[in-house]
């Protein structure tokens, strides 16, 4: 298959295209910069320069795909309206590009915010609808064109996807830790974050864009949830440091822009995913990639 990948050189996108790749597909990969150029052309994928804000090279790469995998992102914490403005008018412009078409098309997502008071699922609608929402509401948006004759898959990531050279949340937790002197966790620590493995996620991708039906939810979490608690005793015994709960009312001090998030509860069941696609993950687990020294190198 010939496939376009946006954010191809990102941290799930790069392991994503090796994956395609060694599964035999085509990959064209979206680079907004020379070395990303390079690192595209030196796995043997095909190079369409652009960025999230070029709509006509996403056009482009889509118009001339057989399948789309969308996992572009600008993470710009400081102004999350021009990230999730930038998302939206993607998805859209794909979309569009798309319609009638019958072509697969994978879409970004995340588990945060799903559910409350126990672990979400795949028949989690989600609850982010509209420009304003998070994400610009951009796995409903891409849904919207289901109807229109497009395969729209919502790939949904765990909170941390894990592994060695990880720059994520558990990267900015042990910065913190690093920085107070203490490795901490909210409250009492119990609630739970979803993990899965980079190249865990990278498969879960693929296998979606081969076979997934229009409208499926997967959930690319192979840890249903470690508790927050547990995470920062693995920091701490990493870093030798003290371990510490830390007041939800002094998390924001604390954590930085992670404070507004580390206290919730994101556990994630992924058990209708497997049984739809046969993903069995293999990688190894959150505490494993602590425990590795996946977080320590400075």
């Amino acid at each position: 298959m010939r496939v376009f990948v946006t954010g191809a050189t990102g941290w799930i996108g790069s392991a994503t295209v090796d994956d395609l790749l060694q599964a035999g597909h085509d990959v064209t990969g979206l680079a907004r910069s020379d070395s990303s150029a390079a690192q595209l052309e030196a796995k043997g994928a095909a190079v369409l320069r652009g960025d999230l804000d070029d709509l006509d090279s996403i056009r482009k790469g889509a118009d001339a795909s057989e399948g789309v995998i969308h996992l572009a992102n600008k993470h710009d914490w400081a102004n999350p309206a021009n990230s999730a403005a930038a998302e939206r008018a993607a998805v859209e412009a794909i979309g569009e590009v798309l319609a009638g078409s019958d072509r697969p098309f994978v879409v970004a997502s995340g588990v945060a915010g799903l559910a409350s008071g126990r672990p979400a699922t795949e028949d989690d609608v989600s609850p982010f609808v509209g420009p304003d929402s998070a994400r610009g509401g951009s796995e409903n948006r891409a849904f919207d064109f289901v109807d229109q004759g497009v395969r729209a898959i919502a790939a949904r990531f765990a909170p941390t996807v894990h592994g060695m050279g990880d720059h994520g949340f558990v990267a900015h937790i042990v910065a913190m830790a690093r920085e107070h002197g203490v490795s901490g966790y909210p409250g009492d620590g119990a609630n739970r974050w979803a993990a899965v493995h980079r190249s865990d996620a990278a498969s879960l991708v693929r296998l979606g864009l081969e076979s997934a039906p229009a409208g499926a939810r997967l959930h690319a979490t192979a840890e249903e949830g470690i508790s927050t608690k547990a995470i920062a005793e693995a920091i701490g015994a990493g870093l030798g440091l003290p371990v510490t709960s830390i007041d939800p009312d002094d998390a924001d001090a604390h954590f930085g822009f992670l404070g507004r998030f580390i206290g919730m509860n994101g556990a994630t069941t992924s058990d209708k995913t497997r049984a739809l696609l046969g993903w069995q993950p293999t990688g190894p687990t959150l505490l494993e990639d602590i425990a590795a020294g996946a977080y320590f190198e400075v």
